[in-house]
């Protein structure tokens, strides 16, 4: 049985050119993208646009190209939607409900405007970072833990609820060996940080960060450089955590100090720890589990808001991964029974 098709009718208020030239994008590329991605097909004369599609479609459909047509200006200027402001707000309406798509309990101030989570998983993400002080985000890559826990930690810093933001990760090599790079110790583990520069650069600005690293505000530095210290009035992020061995998690969580926080994000599925060393944030998940005190927000790959194919190759290597560990139990030899003594 074939579903009904409706239709509905988006009308862009107030009408101005080079806003609805920003929401169609070059050739209607924004439009086709949304018909693509929602299976609807969508007419436009001027600003007025007409979906056709399943209810849910169209819905969605009204809802994204609402919600792009508003940020097609900020302050009176025209801005120009990129492709990939569109892909998250697709992702953002096919995830949440309706409900969710009215508005968000949360939003966070940063240099771009405000910034909202896009979907239900990162709205409880957030919302746990902002009661708790001991929070882990553990996920596949993309799915926002490290952006938006940044985030939460420059919105404490600018309402003054802390004194300083502290980031850093464990040095630990992808499968490549850096020992022989030139420079010092702080050049060579450079690499590592810079995912957290770049988030901070981007809600801060350049000059802003370079002012507050220079006086001490933030500071960035290799989870080695941790060990001895304790850290009061602090937001402090600990990224890539799966590679972090169960000594290094422990010594880590016993550096908060007074009116902290303390944020631990990372992928199990991507450890980089020599063979058969212990993830430390798998170990701190099976030991702090049942601490009422600490928030575990685990993501899938469902909440993944990078490029749509990024989504597709996380749920294909768990499919590889789930038919890998079922073969090897299947072949896994069953005990021999014991033979009965003979009569």
């Amino acid at each position: 049985m074939s579903t009904a098709t409706k239709q509905k009718t988006f009308t862009a208020v107030p009408a101005e050119q080079q806003r609805l030239v920003s929401l169609c994008g070059p050739f209607d590329e924004h439009l086709r993208l949304l018909e693509q991605r929602l299976q609807l097909s969508i007419a436009h004369r001027d600003e007025v646009f007409k979906l056709s599609g399943s209810a849910s479609a169209v819905q969605a459909g009204h809802f994204v190209l609402d919600q792009l047509y508003r940020e097609t200006a900020h302050h009176g200027k025209v801005v120009e939607l990129s492709i990939e402001q569109v892909h998250l707000m697709i992702q953002q309406a096919q995830n949440a409900s309706t409900d969710q798509q009215a508005g968000s309990d949360f939003s966070l101030k940063t240099k771009k405007g405000l910034l909202t989570p896009r979907n239900p998983h990162q709205k409880a993400y957030v919302k746990h970072v902002l009661e708790y002080d001991v929070i882990f985000g553990i996920g596949p890559a993309g799915t926002g833990k490290t952006y938006l826990a940044v985030a939460c930690a420059v919105d404490a810093l600018e309402k003054n609820l802390v004194r300083r933001i502290v980031l850093t990760r464990p040095a630990v090599e992808a499968g490549e060996k850096l020992g022989f790079l030139p420079g010092d110790l702080s050049q060579k583990v450079d690499p590592y940080l810079r995912p957290l520069y770049d988030a901070l650069f981007e809600m801060l600005g350049y000059d802003k960060v370079e002012k507050y690293l220079e006086r001490g505000i933030i500071e960035i530095a290799p989870l080695a450089y941790m060990r001895g210290r304790t850290l009061n009035d602090a937001f402090i992020i600990l990224d890539e955590g799966q590679n972090t061995t169960v000594e290094q998690m422990k010594m880590f969580l016993t550096r908060i100090g007074f009116n902290s926080k303390a944020v631990i994000t990372g992928d199990v599925t991507q450890v980089d720890l020599p063979r058969g060393q212990y993830s430390g944030l798998k170990h701190a998940i099976d030991v702090l589990s049942n601490v009422d005190a600490i928030s575990m927000n685990f993501f899938d790959a469902k909440d993944v808001v990078r490029h749509p194919i990024v989504q597709k190759i996380v749920l294909a290597y768990e499919a590889h991964e789930a038919e890998k560990l079922a073969a090897e139990a299947a072949e896994a030899p069953s005990e021999k029974r014991p033979r009965r003594p003979k009569a």
